[in-house]
């Protein structure tokens, strides 16, 4: 291809910029790019507004969450927090005081009334014991030899008096075995306090000797344990080292929740009054109880007022000091309410309509979902959810009629 041929080919390409614009066959392809792209901007804009939701689209809601929930609450009068208190508790120690020689118990164990728990050392008071014991017998024998005096001073005495009166002896004789008798009578009389002293000695000897044994005072189980083997036990604990109680003892028939209720609600609580009872450490149970006391005084500190609620159905895994809720009761629970399947309930507010179903809408992230449920019994301001949700869900409050599944929201400040 010559020179020529390649400028002329070239030139043919060349835009002329300094052309006036025409009106002919290239203004329909211009104008086809323009409304392609607006087009194209209208769609984005449309899609943006119908799938992204839009500034204006983003709706203000409040949530819940979907709970676990006992037939009880629906007879909720007042709540309360308290500990499981033993009423019947004791620090257990030694009246006597001595080194620790024998520890029969530890931390938990069960015990009955008079069983032993301890013993000190007690070879002082058993020499003591055993002492007492031989003044008694010595008390008896002398007691004995008056006794058999006395015998013998009565009998001469009313051989004398028989001849007395017959004249058959002077009266000085008389006199004489008269004088005897009564100094065996005496004589007997001494000899029977001087047992009674010894018995009375050999008594408080073995009362020592128990001392030194300690014994439960009640049937109970051992919370703490003070002493070892070896340790000296005083009644009073003064002495450097020494130790005042063996164990702590406490009687878990007695266990009972004590809670502060405030001045103020004072009025919702009688005496008898049903409760029910959760403990923090058993959290899956609910026990049945009753307003056993309310102390007729009020701490100023705080204003509030003891109140004292009984277990009916305890079972052995509560223990003294567990932290526990309580539910004061309008009227008594039915037989075995305690032991009911939980419900999953939502605040009533919750559930609305959509084409002729029960529905709630649930929070996940910017958006909700629209789920449908079945639902069951009224609980106070809530409801029983059979069917569609699990524990835990986030459900809108007062869900608006244009709310749908997919919508974005943002929580209510």
């Amino acid at each position: 291809m010559s020179s020529e041929t390649q400028k002329a080919d070239l030139s043919s390409l060349r835009i002329n910029r300094n052309a006036p614009e025409s009106n002919g066959s290239g203004t329909p392809k211009r104008n086809l790019i323009l409304y392609s792209s607006l087009g194209g901007v209208l769609i984005i804009l449309a899609a943006f507004f119908v799938f992204g939701g839009g500034v204006s689209s983003t709706e203000q809601v409040e949530t819940a969450t979907a709970s676990i929930t006992y037939p009880s609450q629906a007879n909720t009068v007042l709540t309360a927090n308290g500990y499981v208190v033993a009423q019947r508790k004791a620090a257990v120690a030694s009246k006597g005081t001595g080194r620790l020689e024998y520890l029969a118990v530890i931390e938990g164990d069960r015990v009955t009334k008079g069983s032993i728990l301890g013993r000190i050392e007690d070879s002082d008071v058993q020499a003591a014991l055993g002492q007492a014991k031989a003044g008694l017998v010595v008390a008896k024998a002398v007691l004995d030899q008056s006794q058999a005096e006395l015998d013998d001073a009565k009998s001469n005495f009313r051989r004398q008096k028989t001849l007395s009166d017959q004249g058959l002896v002077s009266k000085a004789e008389f006199d004489v075995a008269n004088a005897r008798y009564k100094r065996a009578v005496a004589q007997v009389t001494s000899s029977k306090a001087s047992v009674t002293f010894a018995e009375a000695g050999v008594r408080s000897a073995e009362v020592q000797v128990e001392n030194t044994i300690i014994r439960a005072p009640f049937d109970g189980t051992v919370l703490t344990k003070s002493a070892d083997v070896g340790e000296v036990i005083t009644p009073f604990g003064a002495a450097a080292g020494s130790r005042g109680a063996l164990v702590t003892l406490a009687d878990m028939s007695s266990l009972e929740v004590e809670a502060d209720v405030s001045e103020s609600n004072i009025e919702k609580i009688t005496v008898n009054q049903p409760c029910e009872i959760t403990l923090d450490a058993i959290a899956e149970k609910r026990y049945r109880g009753f307003v056993h006391k309310i102390v007729p005084t009020a701490d100023r500190a705080k204003a509030t007022v003891l109140t004292k609620v009984r277990f009916e159905n305890r079972d052995d895994r509560v223990l003294p000091e567990m932290s526990a809720k309580i539910i004061f009761l309008s009227k008594e629970l039915e037989k075995d309410a305690e032991n009911v399947t939980p419900k999953i309930s939502v605040p009533l507010s919750a559930v609305t309509s959509r084409n002729g179903k029960k529905v709630v809408f649930i929070l996940r992230g910017e958006r909700v979902t629209e789920v449908s449920i079945v639902t069951g019994d009224l609980i106070g301001s809530s409801v029983e959810v059979q069917q569609g949700l699990s524990v835990g869900d986030k459900v809108v409050l007062r869900p608006s009629e244009r709310l749908s599944s997919g919508s974005k929201v943002a929580l209510a400040k």
